[in-house]
């Protein structure tokens, strides 16, 4: 028989606040509860999603769209799975940023990331990392038609102004 939460017992148990269940309800990230008198009932199912959504966040730093697209039509048990894989997936090293040479293409400032890959799906978002300036950089989704470089210049530019 599966276990079955109240929505206190649901977010303590996810580590999340209650707050942030009912956001994701709203928003569709996990299906709504069921009604049992004037109580609300969430199974493991939730629990797991849950549990998925803050580990992608945290981990992956997978913003909430991304996640919801990822999460879309998979059952409760390929969403078990798939936080059982990342549970016990080796850390993934940081990609390491390099120099590029100035004059070379995509030349954006005087450090470059590679395209990295995010996410645990089939259609994970590539994502190009950019430094600024020490302590800061930007991080643009491939396919948001956004030129990286570009985008840093002029960021690169803003900051020089203060």
């Amino acid at each position: 028989m599966e276990r079955t939460y109240k929505l206190d017992e649901l977010a303590e148990a996810a580590d999340v606040t209650v707050r942030t269940v009912r956001y994701y309800v709203q928003r569709g990230l996990l299906a709504a509860p069921v009604f049992r008198g004037r109580d609300t009932s969430y199974g493991e199912g939730h629990l797991w999603r849950l549990k998925l959504i803050k580990h992608l966040q945290e981990e992956r730093f997978m913003p909430l769209d991304a996640i919801e697209s990822e999460l879309i039509g998979r059952t409760d048990q390929e969403v078990y799975a798939w936080l059982e894989r990342e549970k016990h997936a080796k850390s993934r090293p940081i990609t390491p940023i390099t120099p590029v040479a100035p004059g070379t293409p995509h030349h954006g400032g005087p450090y470059r990331a590679p395209a990295v890959i995010v996410g645990g799906g089939p259609a994970a978002p590539r994502w190009v990392r950019i430094v600024l300036q020490d302590g800061v950089e930007v991080h643009v989704r491939e396919d948001t038609g956004v030129d990286p470089e570009a985008l840093a210049r002029r960021m690169r530019e803003a900051l020089a102004l203060r």
